[in-house]
């Protein structure tokens, strides 16, 4: 199926298939920003503990001024402090999150501003999300500044990466019971 886009860039209809959904990694819609020494080393650092092993994001849609990502974080994934530079609206499909004080599970969801620092921790059984962002490219901005930062942070993917090999997504758990 082919959008209309007579009048503007936008599509005025358009069908997206999960399937489809390319990962982060295959795209340009995220850039990292404000990246320091420190912050470049402790982002290698987790990389090599593990961390493309313990999650999932896919690309769903974009369109100028919009998007729509899929994201599943598994069990204790240690999401870092980070911002982006638009808007982000969340919300859980399947699975826990703990944000601040609050947990949270599927039918909940939550706001961040643009630039508002926020990170969550995915419950027992992981977390699916869907993301929608008021911009189709956006940026990343790690705030772990210290180098401990990146130890705690490497220290957690070590610990919770030997559960992710066979951990299946949240809403595969509760299409079984």
């Amino acid at each position: 199926m082919t959008a209309d886009t007579s009048t503007t860039d936008a599509p005025r209809f358009q069908i997206y298939r999960a399937a489809d959904a390319p990962d982060y990694s295959e795209t340009s819609c995220m850039e990292m920003s404000g990246l320091t020494d420190i912050i470049t080393d402790g982002i290698t650092r987790a990389e090599a503990a593990g961390a493309s092993e313990g999650n999932v994001v896919k690309l769903l849609f974009a369109m100028p001024g919009l998007s729509l990502t899929y994201a599943w974080f598994k069990s204790g994934f240690p999401l870092p402090l980070h911002s982006h530079n638009a808007d982000c609206l969340y919300y859980i499909v399947a699975g826990t999150l703990k944000l601040g004080t609050e947990e949270l599970s599927a039918g909940d969801g939550f706001f961040v501003g643009r630039d508002v620092p926020y990170n969550y921790k995915p419950g027992p059984q992981g977390v699916e999300v869907l993301e929608f962002r008021t911009a189709d490219t956006f940026d990343i901005r790690f705030l772990g500044k210290t180098t401990a930062f990146w130890d705690k942070t490497v220290a957690a993917l070590q610990a919770e990466r030997p559960k992710w090999a066979t951990q299946r997504p949240p809403h595969e758990l509760v299409a079984a019971q």
